[in-house]
């Protein structure tokens, strides 16, 4: 990665930071963002503790052909297919949440919005987002959730270095995914189409990446993804308004 790829990085990950605090500015209307996250995550969580329950007789199951294998060769398949599965539960448990908090929190996350665009001075846009159009976006967000699932479980199977090269691929994958959801908001209240904001986010791809990045960084952190994502949402805004401004 070159300097200034870099450094638009780490400005992403800073915006997250601002996000973060915005809570010492609107501590109220942020504390609203904890429930619906709360709420989804205890969900969430429930399912990843249960399959880690049963992740042993899953990775059985999934390689039966190495029954008859060397011992060693047949934990090291193993070892491959259960982390290939742990990471792609993973990363489809972050985008859900993010989809699902976003649909069951949306006047919640509205408010968050709409303080943070006040807060970065100018008029706010009319927003059209309800909550039909939150549950497209959810399922919008899933489907493409469970590809980048579906890719960082294939890579997690590479042998020997399938773990840490899973791990990559699925931050990686779903920080895009999370920070294409999280600013789509602020573009479309402004009129700006879907291809219009794909440009964009083109444009300042290293920025958008590092956003995600440390957002989905944040949700892996035991009650991580509760205490962020009021403050993603108020950092994705502030990147995209940034963003915007500089194509003005």
């Amino acid at each position: 990665m070159s300097d200034a790829p870099a450094r638009s990085f780490l400005r992403g990950a800073a915006d997250l930071a601002r996000g973060f605090g915005f809570w010492s500015r609107r501590p109220g209307v942020m504390a609203l963002g904890l429930i619906p996250a709360a709420i989804v995550g205890l969900v969430l969580l429930g399912g990843l503790i249960a399959l880690g329950a049963f992740l042993p007789q899953i990775v059985d199951a999934l390689t039966p052909f190495a029954d008859a294998w060397p011992e060693l060769w047949a934990t090291l398949v193993r070892v491959a297919a259960g982390t290939a599965v742990l990471g792609g539960a993973i990363v489809l448990v972050a985008v859900s949440f993010t989809a699902l908090t976003l649909m069951v929190g949306e006047p919640f996350y509205d408010r968050i919005w709409r303080a943070a665009e006040a807060d970065l001075g100018g008029p706010v846009p009319d927003s059209e987002s309800g909550f039909w159009r939150s549950v497209g976006d959810a399922v919008g967000l899933i489907a493409r959730g469970l590809l980048a699932a579906v890719i960082a479980a294939l890579v997690g199977l590479i042998p020997v270095v399938g773990g840490v090269l899973g791990s990559v691929t699925a931050v990686s994958l779903t920080g895009w995914l999370l920070a294409d959801e999280l600013t789509s908001r602020a573009l479309s209240a402004r009129g700006i189409l879907a291809a219009d904001r794909r440009r964009l986010r083109r444009t300042h791809r290293a920025r958008f990446l590092g956003f995600g990045v440390a957002t989905q960084l944040c949700f892996l952190v035991p009650l991580g993804a509760v205490v962020a994502m009021p403050a993603a949402v108020a950092g994705s805004t502030r990147l995209a308004r940034t963003v915007l401004d500089a194509h003005d």
